[in-house]
């Protein structure tokens, strides 16, 4: 009757193994380190040599490492305090990246955890911590304002040839001078018909119109409201292309907001891999498709090294080949709707796989058909480089809205890529002007009282169900820290994020975990009341009070679940780890506390008694008052 088979002991023991091992990362703590990782993935990865060139940078300073390694494409130091990581974060980027304006690493500082390998082995992993208990990485990033504004003149610069190429109104030159767009005519019936077409296109700027015998000019410059609309329009763009990014990295709880008029301030609770985010939020990775000029007049330039002809430009491949590109965007990334990375099928390389949008896949159809036989050029603007990704031969009509980008580029290069492009890209370039490990905001005395909340909470219940259960309060106990190992080694292995709310969150699933040995002890002893023998009493005890458990564990569910799905910051913390608490104490108060129980009481054939301390029968009572009487 009370007796587990041995596949569910099986079950229980690989749950505590699984549990244990995956829980115990978080007790070995961790260490400041400076994290070094390529600036271009895939490429100039860490090695020996790096490795020795940063202790020697180190030892020069007088700086002393606790430990050096390389992980995966990782290079790490680990410091003994804060204030040396820092300082030895400052004395390797200037030891590795001689060019600060084209580095060859990343550097950054981060948290390594102390596990030993075999538990890193195992991926196992300590859970994270957001800001308010072990603090994160703090970006101070500043938009660049001028080249939103350049871009904003980009823009009227490729509608106005646009329009004026569907009118079919021909014009001389159009130039910028300064942050003015001048369009030149040599014809005055062209110029009073482009005059509509400036106005249209143009929309709120100051246009200047100086019509002549010859022809005339238009100048247009963007008014004070255009310029204002254009600065928050950057900012807030870029804003909502980090939330994209930095949602693609996998960061939980991020905060990301403006600061003054053009500073936008990044927080990233608990983050492991800060060297990939730094990379990933400071990129402007933004694709253009262009048309490569093949002209005798461009060749002969690429040739001799002059100037490139008028309307052309000259850019590199991934080879360092050069290649002479038109200037004329015919389509950009705000026409993709996703962005894939694959293996092209001919070569079985990494590549990216675009999907356009509507209006992107009709643009591309006129362009691959209109110019079949000629190259057309991916461009990938990023970190402020223009570089040919590929210029394959149209050699029909592309419809449907797929397009394929690779060419000589790596697995991560191909996932950073198709990251940044899927993301959307930054309305202006920002440029990272502050970082900084971030302490607990609320000091070191609320972190500790918010552990020793759970702590002694947790010394609390085991003192009184021991007491005022005995045996079978005990066994609730050790079901209750079994709920907290399994909880913790969850948060772990989805490596969510704990906060001061989840903390107390953590603190109320106990609470719960032990309400349901609660009912399930009680029931046992009404079982016990009404004269049932202890053995049928667990067995009716367990299985009338799962009913009542589920029920209430179901309802509060809910509850956690619509705090997890509409609430945000602190609030999402909180349900995250008040669903997972609800799911454990469901397994631990009734699966493992009945397996012990069975375990001990189970074999007992002609069971007299159990532990469970002291049972109040109704009919005891009233013999006892009658004698009295």
């Amino acid at each position: 009757m009370n007796r587990y088979p041995l596949w569910k002991y099986l079950i229980m023991a690989a749950v505590l193994v699984v549990g244990f091992v995956y829980a115990l990362p978080n007790f070995y703590g961790e260490a400041p380190a400076v994290q070094i990782t390529s600036a271009h993935p895939g490429r100039d990865l860490p090695s020996a040599a790096l490795l020795n060139q940063g202790r020697q940078a180190l030892k020069v300073a007088g700086i002393e490492s606790v430990r050096g390694f390389i992980s995966d494409s990782t290079l790490n130091f680990s410091f003994a305090t804060t204030e040396v990581q820092l300082k030895a974060r400052d004395v390797l980027a200037h030891a590795l990246n001689p060019n600060r304006d084209n580095p060859n690493y990343i550097v950054a500082v981060n948290l390594l955890s102390l596990s030993p390998a075999w538990l890193t082995d195992l991926h196992a992993f300590p859970m994270y911590l957001g800001l308010d208990l072990r603090g994160g990485v703090h970006f101070l990033l500043q938009v660049d304002m001028q080249a939103a504004i350049q871009k904003k003149l980009d823009s009227i610069d490729g509608e106005l040839k646009s329009a004026l190429r569907d009118k079919d109104v021909r014009y001389a030159e159009l130039h910028r001078v300064g942050d003015t767009v001048q369009l030149d005519f040599r014809d005055p019936q062209m110029f009073r018909a482009a005059q509509p077409i400036v106005k249209a296109v143009a929309g709120d700027s100051i246009i200047t119109s100086e019509p002549s015998a010859a022809g005339g000019t238009f100048s247009i410059k963007l008014s004070p409201q255009t310029i204002q609309q254009t600065e928050t329009y950057a900012i807030k763009q870029n804003i909502t292309t980090l939330h994209n990014r930095i949602n693609e990295l996998g960061v939980a709880e991020p905060v990301i907001q403006q600061q003054g008029s053009d500073r936008v301030v990044v927080e990233l609770p608990g983050i492991q891999d800060t060297a990939r985010a730094k990379d990933i939020l400071g990129r402007t990775a933004s694709l253009e498709v262009r048309m490569v000029d093949d002209s005798p007049e461009a060749q002969a330039a690429l040739v001799s090294g002059g100037p490139a002809p008028a309307g052309d430009q000259k850019l590199y491949d991934r080879s360092g080949n050069p290649l002479m590109v038109k200037k004329d965007v015919l389509l950009t990334g705000q026409n993709l709707t996703d962005a894939q990375t694959g293996f092209d099928p001919q070569n079985n390389q990494p590549a990216v796989f675009l999907t356009l949008d509507s209006r992107g896949s009709s643009i591309f159809r006129d362009v691959t058909r209109a110019n079949i036989g000629k190259r057309t050029a991916m461009v990938l603007i990023d970190r402020h480089r223009a570089e040919v990704v590929t210029a394959p031969v149209i050699r029909s009509e592309i419809a449907g809205g797929r397009v394929q980008i690779s060419g000589s580029m790596t697995v991560p290069e191909a996932n950073d890529i198709a990251l940044l492009l899927r993301a959307g890209a930054l309305a202006a370039p920002m440029q990272i002007i502050e970082e900084r490990t971030v302490g607990p905001s609320l000091g070191q005395q609320n972190i500790a009282q918010g552990f020793h909340s759970v702590t002694w909470g947790f010394l609390a219940i085991v003192a009184f169900m021991c007491v005022y259960y005995m045996l079978f309060g005990a066994v609730s106990s050790i079901a209750l820290a079994v709920n907290l190992m399994l909880l913790i080694a969850l948060l772990s292995m989805l490596q969510a994020t704990l906060t001061l709310p989840g903390i107390a969150a953590m603190a109320l699933a106990l609470g719960m975990a032990i309400d349901s040995n609660v009912l399930i002890n009680e029931r046992i002893r009404e079982e016990l009341r009404n004269g049932a023998n202890p053995q049928a009493a667990i067995a009716t005890g367990y299985e009338r009070a799962w009913a009542t458990i589920l029920d209430s564990n179901v309802t509060t569910l809910i509850a956690g679940l619509a705090l997890l799905i509409f609430g945000s910051g602190a609030v999402r913390g909180f349900a995250v780890v008040h669903v997972l608490g609800i799911l454990t104490s469901m397994f631990s108060a009734v699966f493992f506390s009945r397996g012990l129980v069975n375990l001990w009481y189970g074999r007992k054939r002609r069971l007299q008694s159990v532990s469970i301390g002291q049972i109040w029968k109704p009919d005891a009572v009233a013999v006892k008052s009658s004698a009295k009487r």
